[in-house]
């Protein structure tokens, strides 16, 4: 009868921490836990209707970052094409944004943001083409982002960046999944803003980050 007993309990135990595991552990495959990065700094730039854009206009939002320039030749066309698809998938929640900051701001004034969002198909209310000061921009990129984004007159374009998307939560920290490769389990922090399964990854989280 005691071992009866024993083998009820350790039933018991074992369903137990199976209804408590079970779920994280597909959490942690399926992207379900996001990791927590460092806040957003604070920041004032100038949007494509001339108009102050600070963190207060994403307060309470997710939103996304990408630094970019309208004269770009090379991946910042194949990056708006996706931010575009970003945008259709999340169309008209307003808990939802954007921001594409320019890492060119001596051309990029907002009148050339207003007629490249149009260019690009930008529609939604939240998504903010920023400008602003050259060493502003340069230093939320490098410093505030650490992603770097600078004047180089050797690439084709006259500058450098990354490319990559950053997932800004409700409470202005940088947030992304976590990466199973065999045991080894790594964070992304950004987004390839040109990888399309990278892509899928991010609505997977904008929607996961829009329900907390």
């Amino acid at each position: 009868m005691m071992k009866k007993n024993s083998y009820i309990a350790i039933t018991f135990i074992i369903l137990i921490f199976g209804i408590w595991a079970v779920p994280k552990i597909i959490g942690r495959f399926s992207g379900d836990e996001l990791m927590k990065f460092e806040k957003v700094p604070d920041f004032e730039f100038t949007d494509q209707n001339n108009e102050l854009v600070t963190n207060e206009n994403f307060k309470n939002k997710v939103y996304v970052v990408e630094f970019f320039f309208t004269s770009c030749p090379t991946i910042c066309p194949r990056m708006n094409e996706n931010m575009v698809k970003i945008q259709n998938e999340f169309y008209g929640n307003p808990s939802f944004g954007i921001a594409s900051v320019s890492i060119d701001p001596e051309r990029d004034s907002p009148e050339v943001l207003k007629a490249y969002a149009r260019e690009k198909g930008a529609t939604l209310k939240n998504w903010y083409f920023l400008t602003g000061d050259k060493s502003d921009v340069y230093s939320f990129s490098n410093d505030g982002f650490r992603l770097y984004a600078g004047e180089n007159k050797d690439v084709e374009g006259g500058f450098e960046h990354s490319g990559l998307f950053a997932l800004i939560d409700k409470d202005g920290y940088i947030r992304s999944r976590t990466v199973v490769n065999g045991e080894m389990e790594n964070p992304i922090k950004f987004y390839n803003g040109l990888d399309e399964k990278e892509i899928q990854w991010l609505k997977e989280d904008i929607n996961i980050l829009l329900k907390e």
